[in-house]
């Protein structure tokens, strides 16, 4: 491109010169898709953001620190030992340490000594107290000797001025300082509410719970179950059974869940479904989720599930509800069930408003939408929406694989907008027994089936007649036509070679080496086989026999055989190489000198030479070490991927 620049100033000199300029600049329009291709690739990493949503998550989890307190030092020091829990007695107004409960009014106050000589009859605006708890009550019985009562009517406890108790009877034991409230019973700590009907609270372990059923209430949100517990020293809840959170929002159904009224957040601990809006479905069996902010993290392989037909399963996923976007890590399956598509890798990022997704560390995108599935590997894969149109990108050591077709590049683009599939990057296709291969490489495509290739550049089309011959062709661009998977027709335009060998139409024996140089050629074929070809009247054409060339004259000089890299299973789509200069034995190399592959003369001509072009072929794809050669998915039969 440095190049073109340079004439581009100097021809600024001379206007007349534009004309030929802007032509010349035709023959790199590939060159500025690719550019494209890859300024497409900045503004998307710049929108996604990779593993931001796990790293803010992953922050806002971790406890805030506390201020480290100053100890002041003490010239005299003495050992600290905690008291043992005092067990309850009998009589504790024997015992100094005991906490009395202490009546502190009533209207009147009875006592029948014979029958019931330990009772208190207490009625009328009863009030007791017991250090900084305040009970309250319509009547009651007071058990002085056993430091118990119970009360009765519009019963309430009042401890310090955040905690509120209220019920219809109450059964208090101030000796372990248990409150057991039954019907009508709600707890109110600040912005917090419980109700249930039987509620027992632990003034000691300042923890309430209940078990026949209950109701908790905050701003957000509100959960119920037949089994809780809550805190409220630390608004921390436990429910389970039947656990049921409602949300402006969303719902949650649960069998065990851990919540904390004051940060609104959610500690999933058991099997979870949450639906959202009627368009989201999450299904978790552990995670945490902030039901304030609508983030989360998800564990053991969750699935959300969209109302659209997409859904993300994987071993950890990140998920912002309101941004509506999330990451998966770890054997990541996104499934389309509408566009009939599967995108896997370690790393997965949807986004559900631009509807773009990303895949890598072992990113295969499944395309299931035909009759045939292809399978797309590469560093990094994309997808996004063209208007109403599907769009998918590959970015560096594409490899695919169908039945009918087979190929790699260094970058791919494909959008449904104009089925075109854009190879970039030393592009090879394979179809049946034809490889081909340029440098730039567009497949058209309908109803999911390949029409016609387009290959400009060092086109190639090279076809393997057995195991020694190969047909070829050779051109500045090449055009093949495709029908049910079998090139049917190829046209070359410009600087067209030819390497053919005609066959005897009695018994289908090879007859010579038919070499040919032409404007423009077509060749025809039927039943995988080449049936005919056509240049124009001002071609030249020699027909050799075939013990007359050998070694590299049976090649035109961009030939090569890929046959070792050519992906025959979709596991192959994973398999590396290393990048290394592609072997071309043919005639002439790049300069134009004639190069001769040494064949040994053992008196196998045919052989030797098949075996020499395997034997290059091997030397320059496949690696040193044959350890490097392996499936790099590290995804075993994930969940999700068509078979």
């Amino acid at each position: 491109m440095g190049i073109i620049a340079q004439e581009f100033i100097m021809l600024q000199k001379n206007k007349n010169k534009l004309k030929f300029l802007f032509w010349g600049l035709g023959g790199f329009k590939h060159i500025v898709l690719f550019g494209v291709l890859c300024l497409f690739i900045i503004v998307l990493q710049a929108q996604i953001r990779p593993k931001q949503l796990r790293n803010e998550v992953l922050k806002s989890m971790a406890p805030p620190a506390k201020p480290a307190m100053k100890v002041k030092k003490s010239k005299w020091t003495r050992a600290i030992t905690t008291p043992k829990q005092l067990a309850p007695v009998a009589n504790p107004l024997g015992n100094k340490n005991a906490k009395l409960i202490y009546i502190e009014n009533s209207e009147s106050l009875t006592s029948d000594q014979l029958l019931r000589p330990d009772v208190q009859v207490l009625k009328g605006s009863v009030r007791f107290r017991q250090e900084n708890a305040l009970l309250y009550c319509d009547s009651a019985y007071f058990y002085q000797k056993a430091n118990s009562f119970d009360a009765f009517g519009n019963v309430r406890i009042v401890q310090g001025d955040t905690l509120f108790v209220y019920g219809d009877i109450l059964y208090y034991d101030g000796n372990i300082k248990l409150a057991r409230m039954r019907h009508n019973v709600r707890l109110v700590n600040r912005k917090t509410t419980l109700t249930t009907d039987s509620l027992n609270y632990d003034r000691i372990a300042n923890l309430s719970y209940y078990y026949t059923g209950g109701k908790i209430e905050d701003p957000l949100n509100t959960l119920t179950s037949i089994w809780g517990q809550y805190s409220p020293s630390t608004n921390e809840a436990l429910f389970k059974k039947k656990v049921h959170l409602i949300n402006k929002n969303f719902t949650m159904d649960s069998d065990t869940l851990k919540y904390n009224s004051k940060t609104s957040i959610a500690n999933i601990v058991g099997p979870t479904h949450i639906l959202y809006d009627k368009e989201t479905d999450i299904y978790t069996n552990r995670g945490w989720y902030n039901t304030s902010s609508e983030r989360m993290m998800l564990l053991d392989r969750s699935m959300v599930k969209q109302k659209d037909g997409k859904t993300m399963v994987g071993d950890t996923i990140f998920y912002d509800k309101k941004e509506k976007y999330g990451e998966g890590f770890n054997s990541v399956v996104l499934n389309d069930t509408v566009q009939k598509t599967t995108l896997v890798g370690n790393y997965v990022y949807y986004n559900d408003s631009t509807d773009i997704g990303m895949a890598t560390d072992s990113a295969i995108l499944v395309d299931w939408s035909g009759k045939d599935t292809m399978y797309v590997h590469a560093d990094t894969l994309f997808t996004s929406k063209d208007s109403i149109y599907d769009v998918a990108r590959g970015y560096y050591h594409v490899r695919f694989f169908r039945n009918d077709v087979q190929g790699l590049c260094d970058s791919l683009a494909y959008s449904a907008r104009d089925s075109v599939m854009n190879m970039y990057g030393e592009p090879v296709l394979w179809t049946e027994n034809n490889q081909l291969s340029g440098e730039f490489i567009q497949a058209f495509t309908k109803n999911q089936k390949v029409e016609h290739i387009n290959i400009q550049r060092a086109a190639m089309v090279v076809q393997q007649e057995d195991s020694t011959y190969f047909n070829q062709l050779s051109g500045k661009e090449i055009i093949a036509y495709v029908d049910s998977g079998q090139l049917k027709k190829v046209d070359v335009n410009g600087n067209a070679e030819t390497i053919y060998y005609p066959k005897d139409d009695k018994d289908s024996t090879l007859i010579g080496l038919n070499k040919t140089q032409s404007s423009f050629v077509v060749m025809y074929l039927k039943n995988k086989k080449v049936e005919r070809i056509l240049m124009t009247s001002a071609s030249t054409g020699t027909m050799y026999p075939l013990a007359q060339l050998s070694g590299s004259e049976l090649y035109l000089k961009n030939f090569f055989w890929l046959k070792e890299q050519r992906p025959i299973k979709r596991e192959d789509v994973f398999l590396t190489f290393p990048k290394t200069k592609r072997p071309k034995i043919g005639a002439t190399d790049s300069t134009g000198s004639p190069t001769e592959l040494k064949i040994p003369s053992d008196g196998k001509k045919s052989k030797t030479i098949s075996d020499a072009v395997n034997t290059v072929s091997k030397q320059k794809t496949q690696p040193e070490n044959p350890n490097t050669q392996t499936n790099s998915t590290g995804i075993k039969n994930p969940q999700g991927l068509p078979k």
